[in-house]
């Protein structure tokens, strides 16, 4: 979805608090979009269009997101924390802006934080060794159809549905 037609889907309320957000932070808003269109174009690269979709490599994509997000204002703040910290603010912002069903935002959600502490892993890796030990990770995601099972797998990515995803 593209930033112009998530804007005119938000209430004039949900503008203000996202405008909050990026008037607090103004240097880490390019590189937030610049890690959300690297992500979008690795896991079509990967994927195609089954990142779409509620399976391993939506999970993969959310990881992804959050640790390219916390890459690139890593660079900016010098600190993991507020780096990790202004990517769960971003990314759970974005879930509660484009609400999903509950099972599916809890899955973000845990996808999105699994990222984040694959990024405290990760902060000297390279864009490519990211993604293949993102792929490896993502093969051992959890199938989960209710909301309590999530809980049962804090250190695994997880995913809803079985998706053909070509790779």
């Amino acid at each position: 979805m593209g930033i112009r037609s998530l804007l005119k889907r938000l209430s004039f309320r949900q503008i203000l608090k996202l405008t909050r957000i990026m008037l607090q932070n103004p240097l880490l808003v390019y590189p937030t979009l610049k890690a959300t269109r690297t992500t979008m174009i690795i896991c079509d690269l990967h994927y195609g269009k089954a990142h779409h979709k509620n399976g391993k490599a939506n999970a993969f994509r959310h990881a992804l997101w959050n640790i390219l997000i916390c890459r690139t204002t890593f660079r900016i703040t010098k600190n993991k924390e507020k780096s990790v910290s202004w990517a769960q603010k971003i990314t759970d912002l974005h879930e509660k802006l484009a609400p999903n069903k509950p099972l599916d935002t809890a899955m973000d959600l845990h996808n999105n934080e699994i990222g984040r502490t694959y990024f405290l892993e990760l902060t000297a890796s390279s864009e490519e060794e990211i993604v293949i030990f993102l792929k490896e990770n993502t093969k051992k995601a959890k199938k989960v159809t209710d909301s309590k099972e999530i809980l049962d797998h804090k250190d695994k990515l997880v995913y809803l549905l079985e998706v053909d995803t070509g790779s």
